[in-house]
């Protein structure tokens, strides 16, 4: 039994989000028109990068500050051990998720 396909436009807003949230030099903008010609509202397109680009940031966030604490060095970039909790705590959820909220509160899982 195969599973059955994605909608075209289920597929559209995941390759826009995985292009921003991989720093993908086409930036997923193909993938924005084919959207707008669906006919998906601008405001569900927002929602979809603002949520890929929070993930994006926030996986920088915690590879920067891993290296920074496995380096063992002040860098000039970073800011003090006690300072680098400027991303919100990751909280677990009853259903054993991590997941944060962008800064509209949109939920990421």
């Amino acid at each position: 039994m195969s599973a059955p396909e994605l909608h075209s436009s289920i597929i559209a807003l995941v390759s826009l989000a995985s292009g921003i949230a991989s720093r993908h030099p086409d930036m997923g903008l193909c993938q924005l028109d084919k959207l707008r010609a669906m006919g998906i509202p601008d405001e569900q397109i927002a929602t979809v990068i603002e949520i890929a680009r929070h993930i994006r940031d926030e996986a920088s966030q915690k590879l920067d500050a891993t290296f920074d604490d496995k380096a063992g060095i002040a860098l000039p970039h970073s800011a003090p051990r006690s300072e680098k909790t400027a991303m919100p705590e990751l909280k677990t959820e009853t259903q054993g998720s991590c997941c944060s909220s962008t800064p509209s509160g949109q939920r990421c899982c």
